[in-house]
């Protein structure tokens, strides 16, 4: 079976990292195409620029790349791949079509507010592929409050390859000692980009309350001065280390001693990430592990928080006494379970690939597009690809 993978982006972490763990183990001829960049050792990757989700130039060129490359299954990722990408492959004769949505919030998708134009043109594309990838159930709720009918929409969940992350003493020292940080010093971490969804925040203010410890924050984004502001603030400017984005987190993952991660609406992959690092870890959200807690099965080592202000802080706190008493150890690589394993997620979506394209692909290109345009009972601005936009 000859795949194609269409993504925004092969950046470093987040779909682009899924996207890797999956092409690795894919017993099918994989390429990928990219619409705005990177690339993957060991896969071939083409290179397809998109000026925006309603970009006829690039649907016309994906659809040139699918007709020479004759791939026998399309998969979509991220919005703007998901909406050209299957557009693109239903008129290019592609029979089966597959999506997976890493991100959707209630609000803002990929850095785009959810209006109803955006809604509208991402279901009007959805009508042209076979089934979503939902990577949780709450994705898969916002899916079906979009419109996605429930009969089109799976759950995968994403996941990590836990030999990606193990401890190394090396790493740790180098890391420890490139970031100025003495052997001895207690170092809290978090990983992820700077949002102030992901509440940073609240960490810089706890670590006010741990006077021993050094906070170290992994990533970039459009919050980092406001949290560089924070630190100074409140006292702390020499105790937190702003590491920026690092290809992938396990160096600084075996420098830190705690894990940290104060968001509640995540997935909590780099949660995972940091048990299977050895780290204790304290988190806002993490589905996989809440499912273990509520079975009764919780994963040593790690503590949610709760809504009072206090339980940050003091959960901090309580770890660094506890990495005190271990005198520094390690504790062992821990996982949710295999559900979570990359062996896993290629299993699950290598046997969608073969349950779909067992099923005749269905043909339709135009009814889908026009009750997009149709929708709000005015024309759309987004033609089809090879027409001008008064026949769109």
């Amino acid at each position: 079976m000859r795949v194609l993978h269409v993504i925004g982006t092969l950046e470093p972490g987040g779909a682009g990292h899924q996207l890797r763990l999956l092409v690795r183990r894919l017993p099918y001829e994989n390429e990928i195409v990219t619409l705005a960049g990177g690339d993957l050792a060991g896969a071939r990757v083409h290179h397809v620029a998109s000026a925006g989700d309603r970009d006829p130039a690039a649907i016309l060129r994906l659809r040139q790349l699918m007709r020479s490359g004759r791939y026998d299954l399309v998969h979509t990722h991220q919005y703007r791949a998901c909406v050209q990408g299957r557009i693109a492959a239903r008129l290019a004769g592609v029979p089966n079509i597959v999506a997976t949505e890493h991100q959707l919030g209630t609000e803002v998708v990929e850095g785009r507010r959810v209006s109803r134009g955006v809604r509208a043109l991402y279901l009007a594309a959805e009508r042209l592929g076979q089934v979503t990838i939902a990577p949780s159930p709450a994705v898969a709720g916002r899916l079906r409050a979009w419109g996605v009918p429930d009969r089109r929409i799976t759950v995968i969940p994403k996941a990590i390859d836990p030999r990606e992350f193990r401890f190394d003493a090396g790493l740790r020292a180098a890391a420890r000692a490139r970031l100025g940080v003495e052997p001895g010093v207690p170092l809290i971490g978090g990983v992820g980009r700077l949002d102030p969804d992901k509440r940073f925040d609240l960490l810089i203010r706890a670590v006010t309350e741990v006077p021993e410890a050094v906070l170290l924050l992994v990533g970039d984004g459009p919050a980092r001065a406001a949290l560089e502001r924070l630190a100074i603030i409140e006292g702390v400017a020499d105790r937190v280390l702003f590491a920026g984005t690092v290809a992938h987190p396990r160096e600084m993952l075996c420098a830190m001693d705690v894990f940290a991660s104060p968001d509640t609406t995540n997935f909590g992959l780099a949660t995972l990430e940091a048990l299977a690092a050895g780290l204790p870890a304290v988190y806002g959200s993490c589905p996989p592990l809440e499912e273990r807690a509520a079975a009764r099965v919780p994963v040593r080592g790690t503590f949610r928080l709760s809504a009072d202000r206090e339980s940050l802080p003091r959960a901090l706190r309580a770890e660094v006494l506890c990495l005190g008493e271990r005198r520094g150890a390690r504790l062992p690589s821990r996982s949710a379970g295999v559900r979570y394993d990359a062996d896993h997620l290629a299993a699950a979506v290598g046997d969608l690939y073969q349950r779909i394209s067992a099923r005749p692909g269905r043909r339709r290109v135009i009814a889908p597009l026009l009750a997009y345009r149709g929708r709000f009972g005015r024309k759309s601005s987004f033609p089809l690809p090879g027409s001008s936009v008064r026949n769109a």
